[in-house]
Order: structure tokens, then C-alpha cells, then sequence
């Protein structure tokens, strides 16, 4: 007769099997996208309870700020004996509506790609290509959720005694799930914004930037060290920094040697006997950050490499 599988092992491949799962749920959501700079980087997709789960909270801060500015116009109404109260409400639906209509637009458009409750819970809008997140994208995918939820939702809380029959609510009641559910049916959890948009929501929890990174310094070859001219340094902008900080923060060895060779050859530097790829890229990083920094003291801000000025 065999001897029965220990409890403890029995446990073990249980949790072994749950571990793999997890790690090939995981695998399903890493999507990679290629810079035009020729960097690939690994992004994780948001689920579609992160996507709602920061709606709701976008919601929650809009309804808060709303009810914010109706009292404070309140208060400085009763604080004024009424008088004028025709005008102070009609700078209250003023701030409503571009509280209402702008507030995912004025988050999105930033630099950090991202509404309050996007960045609470790690997540960020990216370019389907990998390239820069712009404003035409960002306003065509939040204008559409008017399209979507907000304005069928809107008329639905609107009937009263209008006499509007039951079946155009339920009609419209329709209309707002199957748009909300939508990214329930595709594997990038894309809403029909982010499909007209080129958009997608992406999981970029906060890091710190590790200090070869935030604080590196030229490095040094035998007795010399890693410098770059001015002409140089005025190749790439912002944009091309941000894409050099993530290549620098996750990338493997392979991509790290592609983009120093591309920015090598883009800005005609010759590598130096005995210079790694690695301490070049740092040397870059640290020297362009300081150049762009130095420029915006005067104003001057390059966006990328597409900017002349």
C-alpha cells in the first residue's frame, strides 16, 4: 500500500498552482509598447474594477466639489443680504459646468496623464503607440463618455411628468450599461473613447526614483569623464527624459544597449574605450535633466525633440 501525500505537500502544490495562476493573470495584462524613440516598455493594463473603482471616486470628488462651490456662493450671498443672489447663482452654474464638463479633461491633459482618483488607485491614460498623450486625444476620449453615460443617464433622471413612456427609460437605462460594461468585452479593458482616441488606462503605481537615477552624476573612465555639448544636450526635450528615466528604471540590459546607440548616433557622440551602455545612459540622463532644468529657469521649455524653440 502507498503511503498517503503528506498534508503539507498536498498545501504546497496547492499554493505552487494558485501562484502560477496568478502570474499567468498577470502575464495577460502586460502589454508592450514601443516609443518612437524605439524603447519598448512592459505595461501592466488596468482591470476593469481599478477603471471603475477610480470613476467612482472621480464621481464622488466631482459631486464634493460642486456642493463646495454652491455653498461657499451661498454664504457669500447671505453675507451680502441676498442682494445680487441672481448673479452669485449664475456664477455657481458657471463652476458647475466646468466642474461637470472639464474636470477629467484638466487631470488628463497634465503632465501625470492622470484624475485624483486614477492616481489613488496607481493608474494613468497612455497612447496605444507609445507615443506622447496628446490634447485632441484626451479631450475626444472624455467628450465621448458625455456621449456614452452621462447624457442618456442625465434624461433618464430627468423624466417626471413629462409623459416620456417607460420604455425609452429603460431604452436609455440599456444604453448606459452596455457602454459601461464595455470594457468587460475586449482584453485591453477599452471604452469606446479610448478606441476612438488611440487611448488606453494603465496600471503606473507611484514610485520613487531610485537614486541612480535622481541624483546620478557624470560617470568617470579611467581620468576622464562623460561629458556632452550643448548641441547635444539640445537634441531631445521633456518628453525624451521621461522616456530615458523609464528606460533606465525597468528595462533589461538588450534595451538599455538599442537606446544608447540610438541616442549615440542621433546626437553624434563617440562612445569612450571602456564606457558601458549603462554609464552612458546615466550620463545622459543626469546631464540633459540639467540642461532642461537650466532653460526653464529662462522660460525656455522644450517639450521633445520635435520642438525648436
Amino acid at each position: 500500500m502507498t503511503e498517503a501525500t503528506p498534508v503539507s505537500a498536498v498545501e504546497e502544490g496547492k499554493r505552487r498552482r494558485a501562484r502560477m495562476r496568478a502570474r499567468q493573470y498577470e502575464a495577460k495584462r502586460i502589454r508592450t509598447l514601443v516609443t518612437p524613440e524605439g524603447a519598448a516598455l512592459n505595461l501592466k493594463v488596468s482591470t476593469f474594477g481599478e477603471r471603475f473603482g477610480a470613476f467612482i471616486l472621480d464621481i464622488g470628488i466631482q459631486f464634493a466639489l460642486m456642493i463646495a462651490v454652491v455653498v461657499a456662493i451661498g454664504f457669500i450671498a447671505s453675507a451680502m443680504q441676498m442682494q445680487g443672489w441672481q448673479i452669485a447663482w449664475a456664477v455657481a452654474q458657471v463652476l458647475i459646468f466646468f466642474i461637470r464638463n472639464f474636470y477629467f479633461i484638466f487631470f488628463e491633459i497634465g503632465r501625470k496623464a492622470a484624475t485624483p482618483g486614477k492616481r489613488a488607485l496607481g493608474l494613468r491614460v497612455a497612447d496605444r503607440k507609445g507615443g506622447r498623450l496628446t490634447a485632441n486625444a484626451v479631450i475626444a476620449r472624455n467628450f465621448l463618455r458625455e456621449l456614452e453615460f452621462f447624457l442618456p443617464l442625465s434624461v433618464v433622471f430627468s423624466f417626471g411628468g413629462d409623459g416620456i413612456a417607460v420604455w425609452v427609460t429603460w431604452l436609455l437605462l440599456l444604453w448606459c450599461m452596455l457602454f459601461a460594461l464595455f470594457p468587460l468585452f475586449n482584453k485591453d479593458k477599452l471604452r469606446v473613447g479610448d478606441l476612438v482616441a488611440g487611448t488606453m488606462v494603465i496600471h503606473a503605481p507611484k514610485v520613487r526614483l531610485l537614486k541612480d537615477i535622481a541624483s546620478v552624476t557624470p560617470a568617470h573612465i579611467g581620468d576622464t569623464s562623460i561629458v556632452f555639448t550643448p548641441e547635444q544636450l539640445g537634441v531631445y526635450g521633456i518628453h525624451e527624459l521621461h522616456v530615458l528615466e523609464d528606460v533606465l528604471r525597468q528595462s533589461t540590459p538588450e534595451i538599455k544597449t538599442n537606446v544608447a546607440n540610438r541616442i549615440a548616433t542621433k546626437i553624434g557622440y563617440a562612445p569612450q574605450a571602456g564606457e558601458t551602455d549603462l554609464a552612458f545612459l546615466e550620463a545622459f540622463y543626469a546631464a540633459l535633466r540639467a540642461h532642461l532644468e537650466q532653460r526653464m529657469l529662462f522660460g525656455q521649455r522644450k517639450e521633445d525633440k520635435f520642438d525648436r524653440r
